[in-house]
């Protein structure tokens, strides 16, 4: 199976607007059903073999490795649009297909920052482990894109410690801040509302108390949550029934609940903007899907933000993340050939596996037939076992090297199904049984014994092919 077998379907916010994400976008309950539908195609066997979804604020994207790519397009598609109930007219305009390279290469692109709203972000790093992490738990990874998936987390990794991309970065609460304080002048004299008590009202709130806010209201729907963020920055929790309460008096909202629908109606605020004097209000919305109405924007005195308006806000640190773009990139591209190479070297694996069984048990056999001869009539010397298994062992390894060293490297040329086959044919060798497809997955998505990245469900991840291990005997090793 080849790098055309794996393919990319996706829409992110640089093809669909905020409205569009919001329509096909995927809580964790939703993504297990349109995993579950993608592999079982309404009960007949679908035409994808492994797949993983990587759904955020601001991307859809369905990863899958198929012998049919087409239909497997057309069945993305179609499924998605029919998870959402939608016609897939309302999707086709906004979606973007990769395949091959193209399709490796965007996924080193988006774990590494370069693809994010705000570049360098370090989040998306950890929802494309948690991707792995859901497509695994279900049993929808195979060894292809579990092995991608592993150099893409390695490629993020090294991207953000060798280069300056993830430095100076901002997350879109702290955009949001640094907006509402163009906007409103010094922080120091306004009171903010925070809606929502998760990681970006968390953030949000820090900035806020960066930039010195005089007060700070907290509101969620689960009291004890509010209280807890509450405490954590200084501020005030409130209870829902207060909601109506606070937007008369507040300067600033910063919402982001996770709410399936809108938690601000135009109603509302326009009744908060009677009991205001006149005074204008300044509502962001961080939350996907959405948490405020746009149609608060006709009402007089009001201004509101949501993550497309966002995007556009200056960042003042740009340029130094922008100059590490070259060498980020440079890491991609190393990383994507070291991931094409091995995808060519699968294809002769198991005539090397096969070719290197073969070589071990001749040389166990001629280690035991010289070791009778030796020691005839002798107790067992166990040092001289070891010495004579020694060099037996390195003979082969050192015989054996060259021509698996060669054969991978015709692999990767695209000659490598020819070599194996002639391999096979003149050492003999049983290859259908000499790697079975659990020990591939096994030795493909176990890793070596390093840490790499830890998912924020707690699944551990561990580095793939550049730490140079080996996987003999059921254990990988390092050499």
């Amino acid at each position: 199976m080849d790098a055309s077998s794996i393919l990319l379907v996706g829409l992110s916010h640089h093809t669909a607007p905020i409205t569009v994400r919001e329509r096909f976008s995927f809580d964790a309950d939703s993504l297990r059903s349109l995993l579950c539908a993608l592999r079982n195609d309404g009960g007949e066997e679908s035409v994808l073999q492994e797949v993983i979804v990587l759904s955020t604020c601001n991307r859809l994207e369905v990863y899958a490795v198929s012998l049919e790519p087409t239909a497997a397009v057309h069945q993305v598609v179609g499924e998605i649009a029919r998870q959402r109930n939608a016609a897939q007219a309302e999707l086709t305009s906004y979606v973007y297909v990769k395949t091959g390279q193209a399709a490796i290469e965007h996924l080193l692109h988006v774990a590494s920052g370069l693809d994010s709203l705000i570049l360098g972000e370090a989040q998306i790093l950890g929802q494309v482990a948690d991707a792995y992490a859901s497509a695994q738990a279900n049993g929808d990874s195979g060894p292809i894109l579990a092995r991608l998936f592993h150099t893409a987390l390695h490629c993020g990794k090294r991207a953000r410690r060798e280069t300056a991309i993830g430095s100076y970065t901002t997350s879109i609460s702290h955009a949001a801040v640094k907006q509402a304080r163009a906007i409103l002048g010094d922080l120091s004299h306004r009171t903010a509302l925070i809606l929502g008590a998760g990681e970006m009202a968390e953030l949000a709130a820090a900035a806020l108390n960066q930039h010195q806010i005089a007060s700070l209201l907290c509101i969620n729907r689960t009291q004890a949550h509010a209280e807890r963020l509450a405490a954590q920055v200084g501020g005030r929790a409130l209870e829902w029934r207060q909601l109506d309460e606070a937007l008369a008096t507040v300067d600033l909202v910063i919402s982001a609940t996770a709410a399936p629908s809108m938690v601000l109606t135009a109603a509302t605020v326009a009744q908060a903007m009677g009991a205001r004097d006149g005074r204008p209000l300044v509502l962001f919305d961080i939350a996907h899907p959405r948490d405020i109405d746009p149609n608060v924007d006709a009402l007089p005195g009001v201004m509101r933000f949501d993550l497309d308006h966002l995007q556009h806000c200056i960042d003042a640190n740009l340029g130094r993340r922008q100059a590490a773009i070259p060498h980020v990139k440079a890491i991609i591209a190393e990383e994507s050939a070291a991931f094409m190479e091995w995808l060519a070297a699968r294809d002769v694996l198991p005539a090397v596996m096969a070719l290197r069984r073969r070589g071990e048990t001749i040389a166990s056999q001629e280690v035991e037939r010289t070791l009778r001869k030796l020691l005839h009539g002798h107790a067992e010397d166990e040092r001289l076992r070891q010495e004579v298994e020694r060099l037996a062992n390195r003979i082969v390894a050192k015989l054996l090297h060259e021509p698996t060293v060669r054969l991978k490297a015709r692999a990767a040329g695209g000659d490598g199904p020819c070599f194996a086959q002639a391999l096979t044919e003149l050492f003999g060798l049983e290859t259908a049984a000499s790697i079975s497809a659990s020990t591939e997955e096994t030795a493909e998505t176990r890793g070596c014994a390093h840490p790499l990245f830890s998912a924020s469900n707690g699944a551990a991840f561990f580095c793939p092919a550049p730490c140079n291990g080996v996987y003999r005997n059921g254990v990988y090793a390092h050499e």
